[in-house]
């Protein structure tokens, strides 16, 4: 809980204790003797002002701003039960109103937890180091300027957002992206402030000041997010004053017409109006849709899932076509060696380390994920001369006095080299999934052949037939590649459908197209070149968007991760928090319309009706609150 939730919550408790003492002993001096004693009204008056005083001051700051609250309701009814000689009842109102304050502050300053602990995570020191390594001491966090160098020990949180100039090391993240797992960090790789160091010791230098840290950028969101209103809150609000105005007139009325149309006692028409005005206050309905939408913003904050708002929570909990970004949303978004092919008689190992050994002197983009994959297979590389990159065919290089080559069906060619009808079959299913050929050779001989591809990354599968069980009805991929890649990947994930050959402007109009004919549309990309579509969908999902400037500013829901579960928890949070809202409004209104209609006809004893209009107070505020809890994936509430 903040610092400010956590004193008003003491404040609104030892007001309570007060009142609660001030009518116990007021009921004891009523209820005990034969006669109640006039010695009742000096606890009870104490109760009255000590309880009163934050109601008035509640009132008059709301009158000053030229509209009636619910604590001028509460207020005028405690007033009304001593006017008619019930003042016991009108500070058991008293006492219930103040415990019900007490108990929605501490339990609504639990959303603000995550906030609070993201802030904590923030060490105040760093070890400053100057260019050769040498430790200059211990300096403040807010301090540190870009270019500086920390040293980070194993096991303490990194203070400032950089990159690892030394070192190698395991870093727990989560608190940022949200990652379950530590990602091994090492030269030239980025890191945030805020996340744990492992077991190695890393030199960072210093990329962003402390106020423009990823951490820093993560509280600023969401403290934004909670204070922009869900729809149903804003009508709420929008209608509060002039429902607070109709409850005092009708309560009113109803005294006015008991008395003089009934015959009624005018005390007991004005306990009746005074009731009329406990059992009408909106407080339930009006802190129905903040306990769920704060709850749930501070849920997805913990696990790494940034909403832009309680709006944007309430629109994810309708879309129902959502739209994907192929390259580095459901594919990695660097190209790997996926299949090989080798001819009769060659060791695939020794094939892999010949075509290693010629590209590693190649700027090509395939020559990194050869050279990935013979790491992998930790092989040892000859050395390679007379290299040559032939532009348009592919490299050249000689490997013990013999020529190796790998390219394309010229290079094929230039050596006089056959390709055999045994690859034909290999080569035209490779195609067909839109992946990248190159063929390899020694002299004349082809030796084997290679296909790359965009690894489809872990989980997109299950995670499109998560979003189809939610009441997703229509899963699209939007993408700028060719139609072999981008439908091989629709058939391997379980999409409906998919587009390729795409420019920015022609996903806006597929966007604007497919939200003429459903409740919503999502569109969840890599946050760069995905802005436009992100902007024109109902709701734009960045996905690994730490660090990423342009999709914290574009997107409405920012998933620091690159972990697609995170796509599916989203829509199961927004269904989940679109539920709760509206079962707590239903509830709210319900429940107030029955005891209104109890109190205007047959008449609830005043005690009665401020236990039970408090009682759904509370009711609302816990349903909202159990979106605080539940794991990574939420079940369907």
């Amino acid at each position: 809980m903040s610092n400010s939730s956590s004193s008003q919550a003491r404040r609104y408790l030892r007001i309570t204790l007060v009142v609660s003492a001030g009518m116990v002993a007021g009921a004891l001096l009523t209820w005990i003797p034969d006669e109640p004693s006039p010695w009742a009204w000096l606890p009870l008056g104490i109760a009255y002002a000590v309880g009163g005083r934050p109601i008035v001051r509640a009132t008059l700051a709301s009158l000053r701003l030229g509209h009636l609250s619910i604590d001028f309701l509460m207020g005028a009814a405690a007033l009304g039960a001593a006017a008619v000689g019930q003042p016991l009842e009108g500070v058991i109102l008293i006492f219930l109103f103040s415990l019900s304050n007490t108990l929605e502050v501490y339990a609504l300053g639990r959303t603000q937890r995550a906030i609070g602990a993201l802030m904590d995570l923030h060490p105040e020191e760093a070890t400053l180091v100057d260019a050769q390594g040498r430790e200059q001491g211990r300096v403040p966090a807010a301090d540190l300027e870009p270019g500086q160098r920390i040293r980070v020990r194993p096991g303490e949180r990194i203070a400032a957002d950089g990159r690892v100039d030394g070192g190698r090391s395991e870093v727990d993240q989560s608190a940022i992206t949200g990652e379950a797992i530590p990602v091994t960090k090492e030269e030239g790789d980025e890191v945030y402030a805020g996340t744990i160091n492992g077991g190695g010791v890393l030199t960072v230098e210093v990329t962003r000041p402390a106020h423009q840290t990823m951490l820093a950028r993560i509280v600023r969101m969401v403290e934004e997010a909670q204070e922009k209103r869900a729809p149903a809150q804003e009508f709420i609000d929008r209608f509060s004053h002039p429902y607070t105005l109709a409850v005092v007139g009708a309560s009113t009325l109803t005294a006015v017409v008991a008395a003089l149309g009934f015959g009624m006692d005018w005390n007991d028409a004005v306990y009746r109006a005074i009731t009329l005005l406990v059992v009408a206050s909106p407080c339930a309905l009006v802190i129905s849709t903040p306990a769920a939408v704060l709850s749930a913003i501070a849920n997805g904050a913990r696990r790494g899932v940034l909403l832009k708002g309680g709006g944007i929570l309430d629109l994810a909990g309708s879309v129902d076509v959502v739209a994907l970004d192929k390259t580095g949303t459901l594919t990695v978004g660097e190209p790997r060696l996926l299949a090989t092919w080798t001819a009769d008689g060659v060791d695939a190992d020794g094939f892999l380390r010949t075509v290693a050994a010629v590209e590693s002197a190649s700027e090509h983009h395939l020559a990194r994920a050869v050279l990935d994959a013979a790491g992998k297979a930790d092989l040892a590389l000859p050395g390679v001369k007379d290299f040559r990159a032939l532009a348009g065919e592919g490299v050249v290089g000689r490997i013990d006095g013999e020529v190796c080559w790998v390219g394309n069906r010229s290079l094929v060619r230039r050596h006089s080299a056959q390709v055999p009808e045994a690859l034909e079959p290999w080569l035209a299913h490779q195609a067909s999934q839109g992946r990248s050929i190159v063929l390899a050779g020694i002299g004349s001989r082809l030796r084997g052949a290679m296909a790359f591809g965009d690894e489809i990354r872990p989980g997109a599968a299950e995670m499109v037939r998560q979003l189809k069980e939610e009441g997703v009805s229509r899963v699209i991929i939007l993408s700028g590649d060719h139609p072999g890649a981008v439908e091989a990947v629709a058939r391997a994930v379980g999409a409906d459908e998919a587009r390729a050959g795409l420019l920015p402007d022609e996903k806006v109009a597929i966007l604007r197209e497919m939200a003429r004919d459903s409740r919503g549309v999502a569109m969840v990309g890599d946050g760069v070149n995905d802005a436009p579509a992100m902007a024109a969908a109902s709701v734009g999902v960045a996905m690994g968007a730490a660090g990423t400037d342009v999709a914290i500013e574009t997107a409405d829901v920012v998933l620091m991760s690159d972990e697609l579960d995170k796509v599916d928890y989203l829509f199961r949070l927004g269904r989940r928090s679109r539920r709760t809202v509206r079962q707590n409004v239903w509830f709210s209104v319900v429940w107030m319309a029955l005891l209104v209609v109890a109190a205007s006809t047959v008449g609830i004893p005043l005690t009665l009706a401020v236990v039970a209009h408090e009682g759904s107070t509370l009711l609302v505020v816990l349903n909202g609150l159990r979106l605080l809890g539940g794991g990574g994936r939420i079940q369907a509430a």
